[in-house]
């Protein structure tokens, strides 16, 4: 297989968007086109009000084994202003929720692009490795700062120091990952997750997702409270409670401009 095969794809049943990493033959490693095209799905994805949330995975049961060495130059000459930081970034900052569904592999640029995931959800059988330490180079700034505010100072120095790969549960134990599931399970659970998001007040997890990743500022924040008073949201959801049915919450960001 050729540079040529590897691909995201995009696709989307109802609110939920699920963009796939497919580089066969390379355990789907990211190529620099990969990394330059992330970013531009990303936009499409979030000006598209029917998407209510986001999967990030892998085809062919391997989540992703990193970036594709023979872009290693390039990467190394931008350093932090990489495209490979540039797409983690936009991911990071995407305005709906993100879920990576993580089978296989997930080492190097891949365990990069699920930290910069809101949750993780891997299969039993998934293997996580930070591995710049074989290689001698120094992990991005950002991307070493994300990790380590995930999974706790120790968790984040021993990976890097260490470049070894972990398993699926020592993964939950430090953080890495939210829930581990049987590999015929880990499709129905990711269904459950984001059908449950984007059934929920978009005004609540918005404001959530700005505020726990520290994105939002007193006057956001002010807002943010604002918003609940204007919308209705908050009633809406306590008749719901009340009357026993299902909320039908109808907030939405204003548009731009």
């Amino acid at each position: 297989m050729g540079v040529s095969d590897a691909e995201l794809t995009v696709g989307t049943a109802g609110p939920v968007a699920t963009i796939v990493i497919s580089s066969p033959g390379r355990r789907n490693a990211m190529t620099a086109a990969m990394w330059r095209q992330l970013p531009v799905l990303l936009d499409r994805l979030e000006a598209d009000e029917r998407v209510r949330v986001l999967v990030l995975t892998g085809a062919g049961g391997t989540f992703c084994a990193g970036a594709d060495l023979g872009d290693l130059d390039e990467l190394l000459d931008a350093g932090d202003a990489s495209i490979a930081v540039a797409a983690e970034e936009r991911l990071a900052a995407f305005a709906r929720p993100t879920v990576a569904a993580i089978e296989g592999a997930c080492v190097g640029g891949g365990c990069q692009l699920a930290v910069a995931c809101d949750l993780r959800l891997a299969a039993a059988e998934a293997r996580f490795g930070v591995p710049p330490a074989r290689l001698g180079l120094v992990y991005p700034v950002p991307t070493t700062r994300r990790l380590a505010r995930l999974v706790g100072p120790s968790a984040a120095k021993h990976l890097l120091f260490t470049a070894e790969l972990i398993d699926a549960e020592r993964a939950l134990r430090i953080g890495l990952v939210d829930e581990v599931l049987p590999p015929d399970g880990l499709a129905a659970r990711v269904g459950a997750v984001t059908a449950a998001i984007a059934e929920r007040s978009r005004l609540t997890v918005t404001a959530a997702k700005e505020i726990v990743d520290e994105r939002a500022d007193e006057d956001r924040i002010a807002w943010w409270h604002g918003q609940v008073r204007v919308s209705g949201e908050a009633r809406e959801g306590v008749a719901a409670a009340n009357e026993r049915r299902p909320p039908r919450f109808g907030w939405a960001p204003p548009a731009a401009g």
